[in-house]
């Protein structure tokens, strides 16, 4: 770490948003991660487009987070700069139109369409990611996804360069998208909605949430869904018959409440979670000859 990168970075954003060897596990939902060179909290595009070509011009490593809900974060934690939106959060609409920061998180931006009366965003009412996250994974739940309702992004490019980029252009696909294959930035995502009636949407919403707190363990720190759903398959269908709710390691555990999720019941390590992962993935091969491939995005250094 160099005290001169540290020194320049608090020239391009406000000395209070730029953090040195800065503890990760404080930023995602599993509560693990180890440290990060330089954290910084940009406040505008501008400062965001500043930070990318600083990284670039100076060949110092950048890497985005979101909230870090569908995130781990080895325990090695992440060299150079670690660059998070969460303080580009606002939100507007304009007709049936609703444009939202990247760092907003999906959730929220689900109740401003419900406050706006706009219909098409309810699915994303239990998504815990940010807006930026949810385009990168092409987020879904409920029989809804983010490629249903987007209309397009602004972007920046790891030149720096600003874009508006169509959804046919981001090759939405199942939990993958375009963002996931290069080196782009999304700053916002406009959403295509329709208007409805308040307390219509507001009773999905709330049926939704029901259902999602009912079956899903969020009394316990977790990355979500820790697996795709594999072709002709469930995932925590898989992980329960291979009798592997409740599979310890360390701090990990599979839950008991859904087997798909995996959580943190006390003190875990990214490490206790990478390797529980790989002890299901193998047990459920063995048992079902299914390869089960993490959602779950699994950065950092051991």
């Amino acid at each position: 770490m160099s005290t001169q990168t540290f020194s320049d970075l608090q020239k391009i954003v406000h000395p209070s948003n730029v953090k040195m060897n800065e503890p990760l596990h404080n930023y995602t939902f599993t509560k693990t991660g180890g440290k990060a060179d330089y954290f910084v909290t940009p406040k505008s595009y501008q400062e965001v487009q500043a930070i990318y070509t600083y990284a670039e011009n100076h060949h110092i490593p950048l890497t985005i987070v979101g909230n870090g809900s569908n995130m781990i974060i080895k325990d090695g934690g992440i060299r150079g700069i670690v660059m998070t939106l969460i303080q580009l959060d606002s939100m507007h609409t304009n007709g049936e139109e609703l444009t939202v920061q990247s760092g907003a998180a999906i959730i929220q931006a689900s109740r401003y369409a419900l406050e706006n009366h706009l219909t098409g965003l309810e699915f994303a009412c239990g998504i815990p990611g940010s807006v930026g996250g949810a385009l990168y994974m092409n987020a879904g739940a409920y029989g809804g996804e983010i490629s249903d309702v987007l209309k397009d992004a602004l972007v920046i490019t790891h030149t720096g360069e600003l874009k508006t980029l169509h959804k046919d252009e981001l090759e939405l696909g199942y939990r993958s998208s375009r963002f996931s294959k290069e080196k782009l930035l999304v700053l916002e995502a406009t959403f295509l909605l329709q208007k409805g009636e308040y307390e219509d949407i507001k009773s999905k919403m709330d049926e939704l949430t029901f259902q999602r707190e009912s079956k899903q363990p969020l009394e316990f720190p977790s990355c979500g869904s820790v697996f795709k759903r594999p072709p002709g398959h469930f995932a925590g269908k898989l992980i329960q018959d291979s009798g592997l709710q409740g599979k310890q390691i360390g701090g990990a555990q599979v839950s008991t409440k859904h087997a798909g999720f995996i959580v943190n019941v006390g003190s875990a390590t990214a490490t206790d979670y990478l390797e529980l992962i790989q002890y299901v993935q193998k047990t459920v091969k063995s048992k079902f000859d299914v390869e089960l491939e993490t959602e779950v995005k699994i950065i950092g250094e051991d």
